[in-house]
C-alpha cells in the first residue's frame, strides 16, 4: 500500500455483521488497521466515549489517523467503505476496486448493497431486538422473517448479474455485505441453500483468506467457546 495512507482504528465487536463488512474489505484491500473492542451486549456503545465517535451509539467506527491532518471519523459501515474505495483509487488504482467501473454494474451494486445494508441489517440488529423484547415477544422469528425477505430480493436481484460473485467474476462491495448477513442468517434458523446464487456466492466468497480472518469466530474479542476449531 501506499506509504501516504492513514493508520485507521476499527472500533468493532465480533458478532456485527456491519463491522465485519469493513473487516473483510480492510484485508481485501491489505489495510492494515487497530481494532478497538466495543461489546455491546455490556452496553459499552453507550459510554461518553463512544458516544462521542457515533452518536448513532453502534458499531462500526472507522478513524483515519493522518499526519498533521485531523482525525476522519466515520460511524456508518457503507460510507466508511465508500471512503476507502474511494482513497484507493487515487492513491493505489493497481489494488482491487470493490465497485465496478460499468455505471450499470455499480449501481446493481450498490442497489444490492442497499437490500443488505438499509432494508434488512438494520431492522434485525440487537437494538431493535431489544425494543421487540421491551414489548414482551420473541424477536427471532420476526427477525427470521425479515431477512429471508431480504435475501429473497438479493437472489433475484443477484441470479441476473451474477458470475463467480453476485456481480460477475469479481469481488464487490456487494459481495462483501451479503457473506456477514448469511452469517447473522445462521443465527435466524435460515437455510442459505434456499438462495442458490447466494449459497454459491458466500461459499466461494469463504474460501477468500481475507473472509476467514474477518469471520466472526476469528476476532480477537470473541469468547472462546465461540471460536473457530
Amino acid at each position: 500500500m501506499a506509504s501516504d495512507l492513514p493508520s485507521f482504528d476499527l472500533h468493532t465487536y465480533f458478532r456485527s455483521s456491519c463491522a465485519a463488512r469493513l473487516r473483510i474489505a480492510l484485508n481485501l484491500w491489505g489495510i492494515p488497521y487497530n481494532p478497538i473492542f466495543v461489546h455491546l451486549l455490556k452496553n459499552e456503545q453507550f459510554s461518553d466515549q463512544h458516544r462521542a465517535l457515533n452518536p448513532s451509539l453502534s458499531v462500526p467506527v472507522l478513524v483515519a489517523h493522518r499526519a498533521s491532518e485531523d482525525d476522519i471519523v466515520i460511524p456508518q459501515s457503507i460510507a466508511a467503505l465508500e471512503y476507502l474505495e474511494e482513497m484507493i483509487r487515487s492513491t493505489n488504482p493497481q489494488n482491487r476496486a470493490l465497485l465496478p467501473n460499468d455505471p450499470r454494474l455499480r449501481a446493481i451494486t450498490r442497489s444490492l448493497v442497499s437490500i443488505i445494508a438499509s432494508d434488512t441489517q438494520p431492522v434485525t440488529n440487537l437494538r431493535c431486538q431489544r425494543w421487540i423484547k421491551e414489548l414482551e415477544a420473541d424477536p427471532i422469528p420476526y427477525c427470521r422473517k425479515a431477512t429471508e425477505a431480504g435475501l429473497a430480493a438479493y437472489e433475484a436481484l443477484a441470479s441476473k448479474v451474477a458470475g463467480t460473485f453476485s456481480v460477475g467474476d469479481d469481488v464487490t462491495l456487494a459481495d462483501v455485505c451479503l457473506v456477514p448477513a448469511t452469517w447473522s442468517a445462521a443465527r435466524f434458523g435460515i437455510d442459505i441453500q434456499n438462495y442458490p446464487t447466494i449459497a454459491r456466492v458466500v461459499a466461494r466468497m469463504e474460501d477468500e483468506d481475507a473472509v476467514k480472518k474477518a469471520h466472526w469466530r476469528n476476532q480477537p474479542d470473541t469468547p472462546e467457546e465461540f471460536r473457530q476449531n
